[in-house]
């Protein structure tokens, strides 16, 4: 008989709710009071920045406020991101005994690719691409990371039922008008969801039970219905009154000015370089850049690949990504070589480093 891990389903919730949950669970399995357990998840429409980020930097507040997004800040680290009702969160609950490695990219791949399976399931080709995404014909349909708390690790992913990107970029504050068509554009080619995909999003109980079934597989276990005791109910409740507290809301508050978007541009024998990027001055991060112009790049999604790269990054690691990524390409996949988009990114930061 195969052991038995519990599944429960905290259903569609506000982010303080589902974040209150994470931390109640993560905290009640590095106790022992609870065993190893998959919670399915959904949001009511939701901006959430990383533990280690500022909202102010990050999100269109008053674009927040308006539409009723409830902003929120994880107990994980990682990018700022926007959940609704299109997506299905999903969530393991784990010993460290469980895995026999605790190396950071074994598990994702262990985790990964059984999300992966699960997901191929349902008529699309995901595959699991290091480090810690799901992917159908080189677009995303799922993310996922992970947190430790002593011997018990939450290993969260989001799979995308459907996807609005146009909404999901209004509230990431990005620096300049002009380039949320490129940020539009470029989400496009490099997301997509069971709803593009199949033309309909499965119903809600068929994907979960496809994703169950995959983890049950990899880990050679079957999951059980379950109540959440109350234990955990306990810490939840506090962790609800710690998180809707505007202390925990602005653990990490630097204001927007600190993140300017600086610009500069370079003709070169390949072509015209455009370089836009956010730099926060006070961790000395590049944030985020946009790289446009008339050079040429094949394939297409080239530089969509390059610009996820170079995301809170010190200028020496933007340099060595870019050039670390070009090696791997043919040289006439790009027209510009890495020293000079280098040389524009630096042009853009003088006066700053």
């Amino acid at each position: 008989m195969k052991p038995r891990w519990e599944v429960v389903d905290t259903g569609l919730r506000g982010a303080t709710e589902n974040l209150a949950y994470d931390r109640a669970l993560l905290e009640a399995r590095e106790a022992g009071e609870i065993g190893n357990t998959l919670r399915f998840l959904r949001f009511t429409p939701s901006a959430l920045v990383g533990c280690h980020q500022s909202l102010e930097q990050e999100l269109d507040l008053d674009f927040c406020a308006a539409l009723g997004i409830q902003a929120q800040r994880r107990i994980t680290g990682g990018g700022a991101i926007y959940f609704d009702e299109g997506q299905l969160g999903w969530e393991l609950f784990l010993s460290r005994d469980v895995f026999p490695s605790v190396d950071r990219d074994r598990v994702s791949r262990l985790v990964c690719e059984a999300a992966a399976a699960g997901i191929r399931s349902l008529g699309v080709d995901a595959r699991f691409r290091p480090r810690n995404d799901i992917e159908v014909e080189g677009r995303k349909i799922s993310g996922t990371g992970g947190a430790w708390e002593g011997r018990a690790l939450m290993y969260q992913g989001t799979l995308l039922l459907d996807f609005d990107v146009e909404k999901m970029l209004r509230i990431l504050r990005i620096p300049a008008e002009k380039l949320r068509d490129k940020a539009v554009a470029s989400a496009r080619e490099r997301v997509t969801s069971l709803r593009r995909l199949l033309g309909e999003a499965p119903p809600l109980g068929r994907v979960q039970a496809a994703l169950a079934e995959a983890f049950g597989a990899a880990f050679g276990v079957e999951f059980v219905p379950a109540e959440l005791p109350g234990t955990v109910m306990e810490r939840y409740r506090r962790a609800l009154r710690e998180m809707a507290g505007e202390e925990w809301l602005h653990l990490v508050a630097t204001p927007r000015h600190d993140a300017p978007l600086l610009e500069a541009m370079g003709k070169f024998a390949g072509g015209l370089l455009r370089v836009a990027l956010a730099y926060d001055r006070r961790s000395r991060l590049i944030k985020q850049v946009w790289f446009t112009g008339d050079f040429f790049a094949a394939p297409s999604r080239l530089i969509n690949d390059l610009e996820a790269l170079l995301k809170n990054v010190p200028l020496p690691e933007a340099e060595e990504k870019i050039r670390r990524f070009l090696a791997d390409y043919p040289a006439d996949a790009l027209s510009l070589s890495a020293d000079e988009m280098i040389d524009v990114i630096r042009r853009a930061l003088d006066g700053t480093l």
